[in-house]
């Protein structure tokens, strides 16, 4: 049978542009691609970039009160959200149009409209056209969840900040992951009143237990007013804003109440359970080591597959499934030791086993140390940034790190380097500390403060 296309992605995100991009590009094959939204997906326009911008904007009012510790005659003036806004956007329309010029100068056909499956090798666009592929491969990943009544109270979710027209004065934010607490902290150092709910019993789930502790510490540190073990029962729309009432008896109206409580994969109405495609409880796209899905000639990669939902994870599943269809070069994603970040104030950076996971599958040696680093200590700011490893007692390796710091995502990287490659503590040790600079703490680290 002779198909229009050797493949055809799904989604215009950075997974699915990445594998377009090297299975046309490099492979040589012949690749389409429908993106009903904005080309480059959550990260590249409503998720990443313009979030870490955002993350920038909001700490030079610190930056600039510490600068006349220093001795600068500085003084911070009111922020200019719209001048802010107006950059913000030109900037991610010029990474749209390279995410554009990437895959046309890769010889990809793009479609500007929703596409939905029709069967194993049939595509159906808005417009009516159908298309027939070789391989499909969706790439459509995810969405931030809301619960029904929320939105009908008129919350926002994280996509909405983005957008606003003007910063309020107050914002209430219903959630504890990275999204709720980056935004958080972001909305804080902009000279918003920040309420943040968290119905568990600590923000950050899934993270290291110390280092929750501390990024939590910090942000109420830093005039976060974080209530956990706190949802909301009731809210409403009232003049001036949204009137909420929460499970710890407090009632108060917040001018905009924003939602971050979890993402569901984009998998409605796409037509592939009716194909025999499996989907998850979340609706997540069932697949196996090879990104391939109960149906032979359809894929999936990144957050719709709900594995590690991370840019770079779904940049890697989308190459290796370009290098292994159309590459004759068999590659199967690397899923262990993927290190992250948190983009609060300050950085949260891991990777590997938290104290938590590592005590229940043998011996370990827990180091850890906390301290004000020098530069905000001279400016007599009294935050305190964390270091912690994790080391296996029988085999000396370190299985994971964890830093609570300005500037951890950097430090997070280049440890990564060193864990995944097997380093034992003894490594760690061999190495001559930088000084002065935080993460020689990383190397100075002498004797274990527990053992479990």
């Amino acid at each position: 049978m002779a198909f229009d296309y050797d493949l055809f992605v799904i989604g215009g995100g950075s997974g699915g542009v990445r594998a377009a991009r090297i299975a046309a590009g490099e492979h040589g094959a012949k690749v389409a691609l429908a993106e009903e939204y904005r080309m480059g997906g959550t990260c590249v326009i409503r998720g990443c970039v313009p979030k870490k911008l955002m993350v920038f904007a909001s700490s030079y009012k610190t930056a600039i009160e510490d600068a006349r510790s220093y001795g600068w005659a500085a003084e911070a003036g009111a922020f200019d959200w719209q001048a802010f806004r107006g950059k913000l956007d030109a900037e991610l329309d010029r990474l749209e149009a390279a995410y554009r010029s990437g895959l046309k100068n890769a010889g990809v056909t793009t479609f500007d409209m929703r596409a939905t499956v029709s069967d194993a090798h049939t595509v159906a666009l808005a417009d009516g056209r159908k298309v027939t592929a070789k391989h499909i491969l969706i790439a459509t990943g995810g969405r931030p969840a809301m619960p029904q009544a929320a939105a009908e109270a008129g919350a926002l979710t994280s996509n909405d900040i983005f957008k606003l027209d003007a910063l309020p004065k107050s914002v209430l934010i219903v959630g504890g992951g990275f999204i709720a607490c980056e935004f958080a902290c972001i909305l804080n150092g902009l000279g918003v009143e920040v309420t943040q709910f968290y119905r568990g019993e600590q923000i950050l789930r899934g993270f290291d237990g110390e280092a929750r502790g501390h990024v939590a510490e910090e942000m109420r540190a830093q005039g976060v007013n974080l209530h956990v073990g706190t949802d909301v029962i009731e809210m409403k729309p009232v003049e001036g804003g949204t009137w909420v009432a929460s499970t710890d008896g407090r009632e108060a109206v917040y001018e905009k109440v924003v939602y971050a409580t979890g993402r569901s994969p984009n998998t409605e109405g796409l037509g592939l359970e009716a194909l025999g495609v499996k989907l998850g409880r979340k609706g997540e796209v069932v697949v196996d080591d090879w990104s391939q899905t109960a149906v032979p000639s359809i894929f999936a990669v990144g957050d719709v597959t709900d594995r590690i939902n991370l840019t770079p994870v779904a940049i890697r599943e989308g190459h290796a499934f370009a290098d292994t269809i159309f590459g004759a070069k068999p590659t199967k994603a690397d899923h262990e030791l993927v290190a992250s970040a948190v983009f609060t104030q300050p950085e949260l950076g891991t990777i590997g086993m938290t104290e938590e996971e590592a005590r229940d599958r043998g011996p370990i040696e827990v180091y850890t140390t906390a301290f004000r680093p020098m530069q905000t200590a001279f400016a007599g700011r009294p935050d305190r940034v964390m270091m912690k490893l994790i080391v296996c007692a029988t085999t000396r390796r370190v299985l994971g790190c964890h830093i609570v710091a300005p500037g951890a995502g950097e430090m997070i990287q280049l440890a990564a380097i060193a864990i995944k490659m097997g380093a034992t503590k003894e490594d760690f040790d061999r190495t001559v500390a930088v000084h002065p600079v935080m993460a020689e703490e990383l190397v100075t680290l002498r004797k274990p403060v527990r053992t479990a």
